[in-house]
């Protein structure tokens, strides 16, 4: 019997594991995109955020990208918050979870159409992240510079103990 091979057997050169379900072997439609929704060229692929449609809704929540590393010490987190002030920066932070929100408004109303490219992103935003570790709450510092917002942590440190004397009396 003459079988047509998977899209998983022809990628991989192993043989099927009994699963008749393969989507790539069959030919879906594809769907037409309306008059006047087309999608921009993009200048390049790096870009992480498609450009909206006329129809996407425009009050969604972004959510901000972190990058969290710890030293022996501390738990560092930082985010890109250009265009945002510090002051319209709401952080919360308890001792196992840090919340940030945010909102970045455009400055320039420019109609649809006259876009060419459109990746940036309007709008509020939140990230929450929680900690790997518990962290000293009131000694946590935050900065923003050149659009780069720095939260440290300080970790707590389970294992410090500390001696009581008892008082007499």
């Amino acid at each position: 019997m003459n079988m047509k091979r998977s899209f998983f057997e022809r990628l991989s050169g192993n043989p099927s594991v009994g699963d008749a379900f393969d989507s790539f072997d069959e030919e879906s439609p594809v769907a037409a995109v309306p008059r006047g929704k087309e999608i921009p060229a993009r200048a390049s692929g790096t870009g992480t955020r498609p450009a909206p449609l006329d129809d996407e809704p425009q009050g969604s929540e972004g959510q901000l990208p972190v990058d969290v590393h710890q030293t022996a010490s501390e738990i560092v987190i930082r985010a890109f918050v250009a265009g945002v002030r510090p002051d319209e920066l709401n952080i919360s932070i308890s001792r196992d979870m840090v919340e940030i929100e945010g909102s970045r408004m455009e400055r320039d109303q420019v109609a649809g159409p006259d876009y060419f490219t459109r990746e940036l992103f309007w709008g509020s935003f939140s990230r929450t992240i929680l900690l790997p570790q518990e962290v000293d709450v009131e000694a946590a510092s935050a900065s923003a510079r050149d659009g780069l917002l720095t939260i440290i942590l300080p970790k707590l440190d389970k294992a410090k103990q500390t001696k009581l004397r008892v008082k007499a009396g």
